[in-house]
């Protein structure tokens, strides 16, 4: 039996979105490390991965250490409450 998927009525708090902009650099770092991922896989197509798409991996997985370890030294941003 499929369950209907109920619709999202609220829209994101002041601290979900500054919990967001905090990560940021790490949500783009993985993304970045996802398509040097992606790019390997398909590189089967072309032959095989070329060193450039090797360097560009290994940049993508120290970019993402740094930006997961950058992550706890940011300053944490409390939004104010609406009064």
């Amino acid at each position: 039996m499929r369950k209907h998927l109920v619709p999202v009525a609220t829209e994101p708090t002041a601290a979900d979105l500054a919990a967001i902009e905090r990560e940021w650099p790490l949500i783009a770092a993985e993304l970045d490390l996802l398509d040097a991922e992606i790019t390997l896989l398909y590189a089967e197509d072309r032959g095989s991965p070329t060193e450039f798409d090797w360097r560009r991996l290994r940049r993508a997985e120290a970019r993402v250490t740094r930006a997961a370890a950058d992550l706890p030294t940011r300053d944490t941003v409390v939004p104010r409450r609406a009064a």
